[in-house]
């Protein structure tokens, strides 16, 4: 008798163990067939199109979609409102950031054909490169050149390892580049173009820690003639100017004041949201001033930065004061903040 039940308990473990595997199996084909349709799909309605890099140029939609479906979460490198980014590796050398858009709204299609009407034409060391993208009936995807060493705000805030802080050098290279890419799109390119979403996790950092400035879906142009934009107000708390809030108008001073709450971050290493100052009451650029005004700015610099420069981290303090005034006529524009900075590294 008991060899019966250990029989009759085999056979069931053995059948529910075949059962199990034809599920999975099952499961797996069901995913390997949805992909392949979504890629059927998007082969029939889709366009590719690739501005720059050979590698690139090299794949067809095809091969290029099939990565696409490959990506995991493990995969995510960056997220926002307007799409997930991640990174695609082609091959052992080579590797992209993908925005991925998801279609159904028409905001989500207009940040998509914000980012192409933007970035398209643009080319500049600041800037980080569009190399192409992809129109498909159900999702969108930007081609990114990708930037080795991630984020601003990651490097600032994300990572504790004291090999990985930025020196005061470094700092002050990144507060240039970002002035230098924000000075060409408000005066060099026509039409200009209005950021208006300038915050640490949108200035990336390639392999020599230059600063580009990315995500260009919520930007605006503005034609020469013109002095604002009117918007509905959409941006990052801590960083959007007050005016804004008021008249719904965008403008390239806009644009000086988040790049001055961007220079307190170089200089404190704190956020403009940092939980010490929503416990207060106050925020980054109001503790900020009350330092200035009471001539203690050593005192506000971040404690990662063991030894620095008094005289030129106060001279930066006073530049970040000037965009960060209340009255955007005030403001410098972007090409004065880059004359400003680029003379004070050199006195």
């Amino acid at each position: 008798m008991p060899s019966t039940l250990a029989a009759l308990y085999i056979t069931i473990c053995s059948v529910l163990f075949i059962i199990s595997k034809m599920l999975i199996s099952f499961l797996l084909y069901k995913k390997w067939a949805r992909k392949k349709r979504i890629i059927e799909n998007s082969l029939t309605g889709g366009k590719m199109v690739i501005f720059r890099s050979a590698t690139m140029q090299s794949l067809t939609p095809k091969s290029f979609l099939g990565m696409i479906m490959g990506l995991s979460n493990k995969d995510i490198i960056g997220a926002g409102g307007y799409g997930t980014v991640y990174k695609l590796r082609v091959d052992d050398k080579t590797a992209f950031a993908v925005k991925k858009l998801n279609r159904g709204s028409a905001e989500m299609d207009r940040g998509f054909e914000r980012e192409l009407d933007t970035m398209g034409d643009i080319k500049h060391r600041n800037i980080v490169p569009l190399c192409g993208y992809y129109a498909a009936p159900h999702f969108n995807l930007l081609i990114y050149e990708l930037m080795p060493n991630g984020s601003l705000d990651s490097i600032l805030h994300g990572r504790k390892e004291k090999e990985e802080y930025l020196d005061w050098p470094a700092r002050y290279k990144i507060a240039l580049g970002v002035a230098r890419g924000l000075s060409y799109l408000h005066h060099d390119c026509i039409p200009h173009v209005i950021h208006r979403d300038i915050k640490s996790s949108n200035i990336l950092l390639d392999h020599n820690m230059e600063a580009r400035v990315s995500d260009f879906g919520l930007a605006t142009l503005m034609k020469p003639n013109e002095s604002h934009v009117t918007t509905v107000v959409a941006g990052t708390f801590g960083y959007l100017a007050p005016e804004y809030f008021d008249t719904g108008r965008a403008t390239t001073k806009g644009d000086v004041y988040s790049y001055g709450v961007v220079l307190l971050e170089l200089l404190t290493g704190k956020r403009p949201t940092d939980e010490s100052f929503l416990e207060n009451g106050t925020r980054l650029v109001t503790w900020v001033k009350e330092t200035m005004e009471e001539k203690r700015e050593e005192h506000a610099v971040d404690e990662a930065l063991p030894c620095f420069p008094t005289e030129e981290v106060k001279f930066v303090f006073t530049v970040a004061d000037k965009c960060l005034d209340s009255d955007p006529c005030n403001r410098p524009t972007m090409a004065q903040v880059v004359k400003m900075l680029e003379q004070g590294k050199q006195s």
